[in-house]
């Protein structure tokens, strides 16, 4: 079975992606990478990503990560805001009662993106 399934399917997904981006927003350290962003067009993104990388239907048709990112890797965006951004990703599915093991995995998915989305 798919992580998708494992974590509760759409629902989950975008309860954790409404949660995770309410931690984000009011985080200091990165929440000014948002300053001008279309959250709900960024949330929908978000939805889409993680119901990919999870193992879900497959309806994320964006940029890749090295190209949505690049403006923000030009504004100073590095590994301590990658990891800010982790941390509160596993705060979420935790919240959300994920079990650890499937939070282990999500976070796996997560983490290979990191040299993407930072330029690398």
């Amino acid at each position: 079975m798919a992580l998708f399934q494992e974590i509760g399917g759409e629902a989950a997904v975008n309860a954790a992606v409404d949660i995770f981006y309410r931690k984000v927003l009011k985080d200091d350290r990165i929440k000014r990478f948002f300053d001008d962003v279309d959250m709900e067009k960024q949330a929908a993104k978000q939805k889409a990503f993680l119901t990919m990388a999870f193992g879900g239907p497959h309806n994320y048709s964006h940029r890749d990560m090295r190209t949505a990112h690049a403006a923000l890797v030009e504004r100073g965006l590095n590994d301590s805001h990658f990891d800010a951004v982790m941390e509160h990703l596993g705060a979420t599915l935790t919240e959300l009662k994920v079990p650890a093991p499937l939070i282990a995995q999500a976070a796996a998915v997560a983490e290979s993106t990191r040299n993407d989305v930072l330029g690398r």
